[in-house]
């Protein structure tokens, strides 16, 4: 589709390039199709990689035409990067990088860990993804049952609310997203804290009637 039509441009956010697992193997575009490097603009940053969440730096790489006017709007933007903030992603991005396998691995058991207490939550079900680090588990099998609240949970927003307001528990509802009855867990948090809080969506679920 793209090869027919030469006009349009690609667009490639890469941010999760590095946080995959099993035998997923990342792949930009512009590796798939060469023919459509010279209209791809890749963006990436520091964010996840690197765990720089804070330090808000973001890059791009594409034609020289359209990076010359990104800088050109950049350069009277009032909001920018911070030279000390672009000196750190630059020791991040040139520094060692052996820590990316340690971290994955953490992630990875993280991930498998709560897939599996999610799954065993009455009337969810948790796909196991195979990059970056959030669950996105449907709860479309709670819906039509009734919280301890006395409230009927009918859209994805009601599961969200009644598990913050019965257990604690803060997750985001799936339609935030385009796409529910779910909701997204992130597992870039401690083990035991991931635990505690797939135990108390468990007993949760369990109370629905």
């Amino acid at each position: 589709m793209l090869l027919r039509h030469p006009h349009v441009w690609v667009l490639t956010d890469d941010m999760y390039e590095h946080l995959v697992y099993d035998d997923f193997v990342f792949t930009t575009p512009a590796q798939v199709e060469p023919k459509l490097y010279d209209r791809t603009l890749t963006v990436n940053g520091v964010s996840k990689t690197y765990c720089m969440t804070g330090w808000r730096i973001g890059y791009g790489g594409g034609p020289k035409p359209l990076i010359d006017a990104m800088a050109t709007l950049q350069s009277q933007s009032t909001s920018n990067p911070c030279s000390i903030a672009q000196w750190a992603a630059v020791e991040a991005l040139n520094g060692p990088q052996d820590f990316i396998a340690r971290n994955n691995k953490v992630f990875k058991e993280r991930r498998d860990l709560v897939v599996s207490m999610l799954n065993q939550a009455r009337g969810l079900s948790c796909p196991k993804p195979e990059g970056a680090f959030y669950v996105y588990p449907s709860c479309a099998g709670t819906m039509g049952r009734t919280a301890a609240s006395g409230k009927k949970l009918e859209t994805d927003q009601d599961f969200v609310t009644e598990l913050l307001e019965a257990e604690g528990v803060a997750v985001v509802q799936g339609t935030a997203f385009g796409s529910g009855p779910a909701f997204r867990i992130s597992y870039a948090t401690k083990t035991e804290d991931l635990e505690e809080a797939c135990r108390r969506i468990q007993r949760f679920c369990g109370n629905l009637s």
